[in-house]
């Protein structure tokens, strides 16, 4: 049985996130009450011994803080010692007075500084961790770390092999449920361990002239439906997520659902060849001795408890194995290539539905397929750009750390829209007689395989019925290793009238960024191209289209986020279409029609490449 792999790490953050004010009574601010530090390394130590009763090895992430605290320093030597921990280095929990007093700033996300500041807090961090130490961490982190942060920390400090790079759409969701002031906005990245290019953090690195040089770990690991449709802080593996969305018996004080999606994470295994990742990821203000998230201390306690012995209980069972960071990335580098994808057929383990989404990322892109809407694609990010995007004080965005999406169907609309326009999807249309349905609107489930390096997608059957007609549709989606395009096929498999003909549409509706806003459309081109002609326009929000029979392919340049997108036909019979949109609805739309008779189909591909 392929065995489920655990990080378990904890952060002695001497001055915890939230914690000063409840801790503080209403009191004139002071990060240094002696209170705040003292209930801060008890809650750290009590977390250790959690883990260590179980028999479960922790990766101790110091903060600048606790590198400023004897016995905090004392422990971790220790804990490395006696159960073999290992004494890592985080860029969070960098407020403390020490902190304050050289730098005179009150912010603490480390990617939103400037590059000079960066460097300067790195090299004070870092060095501070050698003279408590004597030697320099192998791994780091933050909830954020920058492609340039990155490659200053290899180039400075060459022992780092892994660390806690990014959390998993903690976007503008995020933001919105936080009273709009959690200002981390960093969707569009993997949700489990890759190796960042050198160029974004999000994007992974295509081969060894790509690599960062260290594997990076995602800051939680999330319930990959729920997360993405709503607000990722209340649906983790960490346990006080699980009660801050309130998904628990209030009452027997038990929680299914976490077991529930780290067996969800267990099962990811069967779609990555045989490997599966979880991480716990835990500070101290967490488990604060006031409550938090409507859940008394005591529950608090519980929930940590329970959630580290199911951890045991699978170690004994012979499913999981716990490593710390340094560990992780020895193993992830011995059993992965470069261009391995992360596979994820995820079904819903909340609602009750018989909701199915597929995640798939690579070097090349991130993309979604959504099985309650026939299989549509609503979320595609092309990494294929590795667009460089600085980010913090200095540069064109300072808190947006996101990779630009092409769609998104929560920020963009995807399919249902509320009035007029449309949404960013990849969908099909069939019409038949003045008839038309999208297959958005048909639900279905997949099943996975795999030949060789390509990744098979396939839907069951959805039945289109018509006035006169009735026939079955199925879907195939083909990933392959190595390439930046998917083959999408289309094929009739039951028909009422053999002689009956069908137009397919096999369209995408797009366009870029980060948010719900809408961005300059302006310097995106469109054009389609047979062997004959090739119309395109500039954007200009006027509502123009065209198209071209026997068409070679369709295309959108799209120079902000250095991306050429095309759909490609495989036949030559095949009607290529554009439509530029208009202010209200600011999206392009791609498209190749075909006439299906009978038991046929239709084969296409989603191409993407880097604009020069």
């Amino acid at each position: 049985m392929d065995k489920l792999i655990l990080n378990i790490i904890h952060r002695p953050e001497m001055v915890p996130e939230y914690a000063e004010k409840v801790t503080g009574h209403g009191k004139e601010e002071d990060i240094s009450r002696e209170s705040l530090l003292t209930e801060s390394l008890d809650i750290f130590k009590t977390q250790q011994e959690i883990a260590h009763k179980h028999g479960l090895k922790t990766t101790i992430q110091m903060t600048y803080a606790s590198l400023f605290n004897d016995e905090a320093v004392s422990l971790a030597k220790e804990h490395h010692e006696k159960y073999g921990d290992e004494i890592s280095l985080t860029l969070l929990g960098l407020p403390c007075e020490e902190f304050r007093k050289k730098y005179k700033t009150k912010d603490f996300c480390i990617w939103m500084f400037s590059m000079e500041d960066k460097k300067a807090i790195v090299k004070d961090v870092f060095e501070k961790f050698y003279e408590r130490f004597g030697f320099y961490p192998e791994s780091t982190g933050s909830y954020y770390i920058d492609a340039e942060l990155t490659n200053y920390i290899k180039e400075e400090y060459p022992s780092i092999k892994c660390a806690v790079a990014t959390c998993w759409e903690e976007g503008p969701k995020a933001y919105r449920t936080c009273n709009n002031s959690w200002y981390t906005i960093f969707d569009g990245g993997p949700w489990n361990p890759w190796i960042p290019s050198k160029q974004n953090t999000h994007a992974p690195a295509k081969d060894e002239s790509e690599d960062s040089g260290i594997v990076a770990i995602p800051h939680l690991s999330r319930d990959l439906m729920a997360c993405f449709d709503g607000n990722g802080s209340n649906f983790g593996t960490h346990p006080q997520n699980v009660l801050r969305g309130m998904i628990y018996d209030t009452e027997k004080w038990e929680y299914p659902y976490l077991y529930n999606l780290i067996d969800q994470y267990r099962h990811l295994a069967k779609y990555n060849r045989g490997y599966a990742y979880n991480m716990m990821f835990v500070g101290p203000g967490w488990m604060n001795k006031m409550g938090r998230w409507e859940a008394p201390y005591e529950l608090l306690l519980k929930s940590y408890e329970d959630g580290m012995a199911y951890y045991a209980k699978l170690k004994e069972e012979g499913a999981l194995e716990e490593m710390t960071m340094s560990e992780f990335a020895d193993h992830y580098r011995k059993t992965h290539t470069y261009e391995q994808p992360e596979c994820a057929l995820w079904k819903d383990i909340l609602y009750g539905s018989d909701k199915q989404y597929f995640w798939y990322v690579d070097p090349y892109m991130r993309t979604c397929l959504d099985m309650n809407q026939g299989g549509a694609m609503i979320d595609l990010r092309p990494y294929v750009a590795k667009l460089e995007r600085p980010v913090g004080i200095g540069t064109k965005y300072v808190q947006d750390a996101s990779y630009p999406f092409l769609i998104q169907a929560n920020y963009r609309a995807g399919y249902f829209t509320h009035y007029a326009g449309e949404g960013t999807v990849k969908s099909l249309k069939v019409s038949y007689k003045g008839e038309e349905v999208d297959l958005c609107l048909c639900r279905t489930k997949a099943k996975y395989s795999e030949e060789g390096t390509k990744h098979i997608v396939k839907l069951d059957p959805v039945t289109i019925e018509f006035s006169d007609l009735e026939i079955d549709i199925v879907s195939t989606f083909v990933f392959e290793e190595g390439s930046s395009q998917i083959k999408v096929i289309r094929e009739i498999t039951r028909t009422t009238n053999p002689e009956a003909v069908v137009e397919f549409n096999e369209y995408m509706t797009a366009c870029y960024g980060t948010t719900e806003y809408p961005e300059d459309m302006t310097n995106v081109i469109l054009s389609v191209e047979n062997d004959k002609e090739k119309q395109e326009i500039k954007y200009n929000y006027k509502c123009r289209e065209a198209e071209l029979e026997n068409a070679k392919d369709v295309t959108a340049i799209v120079p902000e986020i250095e991306t050429v997108v095309k759909i490609i036909p495989k036949d030559e019979n095949v009607t290529g279409y554009y439509r530029e949109g208009y202010a209200f609805s600011p999206m392009f739309t791609l498209g190749l029609k075909k006439e299906i008779k009978g038991k046929g189909e239709m084969t296409t591909w989603l191409n993407l490449q880097k604009a020069n």
